[in-house]
C-alpha cells in the first residue's frame, strides 16, 4: 500500500476502514490478537495476521472458533498484554458468556464487531445496526462496560486507539461497533506518527507482592493489575469474588463487588462519553446518529440548513454508557428528535427514556440490507 508523509504529522494511505482498525491497534500497543474469520470483519484479522507479527513481540492467533478466540484474548490480557479480536454476527453472539467472565475478572479487552444485517447467519455482506442492544445487554447479569462506534474510516484508527485507552484506564472490556458500510469504506486518512497520540498503559501495582489484592477498593475503583507470572499472584475466577480474587457469598463484598465495577465507570462518564454536534446552537429540530447513519445525517443536516431549518446533528461516539448529558442539553429547545437506524430501533429506545415526552421522537429504520441515504433523513426535516 503506497503512503506519502503530511507535513511531518504522519502519513496517508488509502485504506478501509477495517485497515484504519489495523492501524490504530498497533498505535494503541496491541500485541496479541486471536480470532476467527467472518464476514464483514475478515479485513481486520487478515491485516492483524500481515502486520503484527512483525512488531517486536506481537502475536497472532487463528483460533478454532469465536469462542476459543476471546478465551484467548483474556489469557493474553492477563499475561500482561494488550488484546484484541474481531468478529459478526453470530460470532459475536457466541462470544457473549466470555464477555461476560471478563467483567467479572475486569480484563482489559478490545473487541471489535463489524455489524451485518439479521439474525442468526441474515446478510452476512449487508450494512446493518442490529447489535446495538447485544453490545450493551448481551452477556448475563448486571455489569458494566464501554460501547463505542465509529462513522468514517479516519475515525475507525483513532477510536480503536481510544478502545485501548478505556480498557487499560478502567480494566473493562470495550466493544467497538462497526457497520458493514463503515468498515469496508476506503478512504485517505492520515496515521499519526507513532507517539504523537496519548496511549495509557494498564496500572500496576506499587505495593509488595504479598500485600497485593487484585480487586481491593481504590480512589478511582481501578485496582492495580500485573501480568500473571510477574511475581503477584492472584485468584481469577467468574465467579463473584472477594478483593482477593477468591469466591465468595458473603452478602456485603459481593455487593461491594459489584457496587464498585459500576463506579469505576458511573465516575468517569465526562471521560467516556464521546459526542460531536454539528448546527446545534439554535437547534429545533435534532437528529441523533451513529457509525455510517451519521455521515448521511451530516449530508442531510446541511442541506436542510440551507433551506432555513434549524436542524442539527448530534453524533454518538460512544453508545454506551448512554451521553445522557449530551441529549438533554438539546432537549431544552427542539421539539423533534430524529433517530436514523439500520434496525427496528434500538438505541431510538434510549432516546425516548431519556427524553421522557419532553419532544417528539421519530424513527425511520431500515433493515433491508440497504443503507440510509441523505434524502431520507432530509424528508424527515422537511416535514419536522
Amino acid at each position: 500500500m503506497s503512503s506519502k508523509r503530511k507535513n511531518g504529522k504522519g502519513r496517508e494511505i488509502f485504506a478501509l476502514g477495517a485497515e484504519a482498525v489495523v492501524e490504530g491497534a498497533l498505535l494503541a500497543g496491541c500485541s496479541y490478537y486471536g480470532g476467527y474469520p467472518i464476514t464483514p470483519s475478515s479485513e481486520i484479522m487478515e491485516g492483524m495476521a500481515a502486520r503484527l507479527p512483525l512488531t517486536e513481540s506481537g502475536v497472532f492467533m487463528q483460533m478454532e472458533d469465536e469462542i476459543a478466540s476471546l478465551g484467548s484474548v483474556i489469557g493474553a490480557s492477563l499475561a500482561g498484554r494488550k488484546a484484541m479480536t474481531a468478529t459478526s454476527g453470530p460470532g459475536f453472539s457466541l462470544m457473549q458468556e466470555l464477555i461476560g467472565y471478563a467483567c467479572m475478572a475486569e480484563v482489559p479487552l478490545v473487541l471489535v464487531n463489524v455489524m451485518r444485517g439479521g439474525p442468526s447467519t441474515g446478510l452476512p455482506t449487508s450494512p446493518a445496526q442490529g447489535d446495538v442492544q447485544q453490545a450493551r445487554w448481551g452477556t448475563h447479569g448486571d455489569h458494566s462496560i464501554i460501547v463505542l462506534s465509529a462513522s468514517d474510516v479516519q475515525e475507525c484508527l483513532h477510536m480503536t486507539v481510544r478502545a485501548f485507552n478505556f480498557a487499560e484506564r478502567y480494566r473493562v472490556p470495550v466493544i467497538l461497533l462497526l457497520d458493514e458500510v463503515t468498515a469496508h469504506t476506503r478512504e485517505k486518512i492520515v496515521i499519526p506518527t507513532p507517539g504523537t497520540l496519548e496511549v495509557i498503559e494498564r496500572l500496576q501495582p506499587s505495593m509488595p507482592p504479598e500485600w497485593y489484592k487484585p480487586f481491593e477498593e481504590t480512589v478511582r475503583g481501578v485496582p492495580p493489575m500485573p501480568p500473571v507470572g510477574s511475581g503477584y499472584r492472584f485468584h481469577v475466577t467468574g465467579l463473584t469474588h472477594d478483593d482477593k480474587g477468591f469466591p465468595t457469598g458473603k452478602p456485603d463484598e459481593i455487593v461491594q463487588a459489584i457496587e464498585r465495577q459500576f463506579r469505576k465507570i458511573d465516575q468517569f462518564f465526562f471521560d467516556i462519553q464521546i459526542t460531536d454536534d454539528y448546527h446545534c446552537d439554535d437547534v429545533e429540530t435534532l437528529v441523533v446518529a451513529y457509525g455510517s447513519v451519521a455521515r448521511s445525517a451530516q449530508l442531510a443536516v446541511t442541506q436542510a440548513r440551507q433551506e432555513g431549518i434549524r436542524a442539527g446533528l448530534l453524533k454518538l461516539s460512544t453508545l454506551f454508557p448512554f451521553p445522557r448529558a449530551a441529549l438533554e442539553r438539546h432537549l431544552r429547545t427542539c421539539h423533534t428528535v430524529i433517530v436514523p437506524e439500520m434496525n427496528m430501533g434500538q438505541m431510538s429506545r434510549e432516546v425516548k427514556r431519556v427524553n421522557n415526552g419532553r419532544a417528539k421522537v421519530v424513527t425511520i429504520n431500515r433493515v433491508d440490507g440497504s443503507i440510509i441515504t441523505p434524502s431520507q433523513i432530509h424528508d424527515k426535516l422537511r416535514k419536522g
